[in-house]
């Protein structure tokens, strides 16, 4: 009997089953990566490809995580403290790296000189 790859080669045969894959679909889109971001059709799919993909995290999210850390209302509130937080220094990361912020705050920095 064959005993399967244990240690670093088994940590390196993973690595490259899990990666492999992608960076294939990846360069062999790359010669039609314009043609394919004109598609409406492309566009469609990744869409939805988008939505399943925010579903199963929720799902990773709720599974795990919420049925193992919250037991009562008051571990709710935490939880829901640090969600808001993330979100909002991810809204706030996308208006610092947009151009409109940066106007904003010459603007506003000139102003309160």
């Amino acid at each position: 009997m064959n005993e399967s790859p244990a240690g670093w080669l088994g940590g390196l045969v993973c690595l490259l089953a899990i990666f492999i894959p992608s960076f294939l679909l990846v360069f062999g889109a790359l010669p039609f990566w314009e043609h394919l971001r004109q598609s409406a059709q492309t566009q469609s799919a990744l869409a939805g490809v988008n939505a399943a993909v925010v579903g199963l995290l929720l799902a990773a999210l709720y599974q795990p995580v919420w049925t193992s850390a919250i037991h009562a209302p008051a571990g709710f509130w935490p939880c829901f403290t640090g969600i808001c937080c993330a979100y909002v220094l991810e809204v706030t990361s996308m208006a610092c790296s947009s151009r409109k912020w940066d106007r904003w705050v010459a603007v506003n920095h000139d102003t309160l000189k």
